[in-house]
């Protein structure tokens, strides 16, 4: 990982700052990219203080920082004292790798404009791109039709969800391709790994959730062919399946809900943690005979309708 170049979209939150978070401490170089009305400049801005909290909780501090101006513009020229306010991660390092904070990249994955200026930003700061995490996505919840409302699933929902979460996912795939295209092949012909988020859901989609089905199945239905299609340049391509996570997505439900998710997946019985992504992010970029596989993240969950 050391001296590695990645690229993860979604990366101001849950699993894309999670993997940020590993990679950085393994001495690679990270670039994120999320929506303007992100976190991502905060981020950046306060990193040696960030870089030491437990991403669950850090997802939790920074809401509640950006619901309290005076606690996010102080006396002391405007700058939060994220020492006080976040935990320290106990995690071990090799002090001797040399850490470098993050750069962020405002942009909507379904920009062609933001993503190509992304890409050449990249080509001209580090001359090349050897790893790419997709984790930007979002999610609704509609049935296709509710009988008792007489409402149908509202067209444009369902479009933006495929525009984000599929669309997105491809038009950054294909930018980032140009830019590894450029890399020199190491000794076994590589010249870059990309990873995209799929979901339990591609298999056993829920009762409201046949947008995001749809979206994050065609993430598994893209995986192999895109190996294919980059098999002679030297790209390996896989996915991650991830069952229920703390993530900013899934914080948005009541606290009941999630502990009756977690108590739901067979072993371990929890939501998983956003390191656990991160985790597997990084022995799929370690392994170089991974490829063209998507990979169950769920703790052996099947999803009741």
């Amino acid at each position: 990982m050391k001296g590695l170049v990645a690229l993860i979209t979604g990366g101001a939150s849950g699993l894309g700052l999670a993997c940020a978070k590993r990679f950085i401490k393994q001495g690679a170089r990270v670039i994120i990219c999320d929506l303007p009305s992100s976190k991502g400049n905060e981020i950046v801005a306060h990193w040696d203080s960030i870089s030491n909290t437990p991403t669950q909780e850090l997802d939790e501090n920074l809401d509640k920082l950006a619901a309290t101006e005076s606690v996010r513009h102080d006396q002391q020229g405007g700058k939060v004292d994220f020492q006080k306010i976040f935990a320290k991660d106990t995690t071990s390092t090799n002090e001797n790798i040399q850490k470098q904070a993050p750069i962020f990249f405002a942009a909507d994955v379904t920009n062609e404009q933001q993503i190509q200026d992304i890409f050449n930003k990249i080509k001209q700061e580090y001359n090349r791109l050897d790893a790419v995490l997709n984790c930007a996505g979002i999610g609704v919840a509609f049935r296709t039709y509710n009988i008792n409302k007489r409402a149908m699933h509202g067209l444009e929902e369902f479009r933006r969800v495929l525009d984000v979460n599929t669309a997105g996912t491809f038009n950054v795939i294909r930018w980032a391709c140009h830019v590894m295209a450029d890399n020199q092949p190491d000794a076994q012909g590589q010249r870059g790994v990309i990873i995209n988020t799929a979901s339990v859901a591609a298999y056993e989609g829920q009762i409201g959730q046949v947008a995001y089905a749809a979206s994050k199945g065609a993430i598994v239905s893209m995986t192999l062919p895109l190996a294919r299609d980059l098999s002679n340049m030297g790209v390996r391509v896989c996915a991650i399946a991830p069952g229920v996570f703390h993530t900013p997505m899934l914080a948005a439900l009541p606290a009941k809900v999630r502990l009756l998710l977690g108590n739901m997946v067979p072993f371990p019985a929890r939501l998983g943690n956003s390191d656990d992504y991160a985790q597997l992010a990084q022995a799929i970029i370690e392994n170089p005979y991974l490829n063209g596989e998507v990979i169950r993240l769920d703790g052996a969950l099947r999803m009741p309708p």
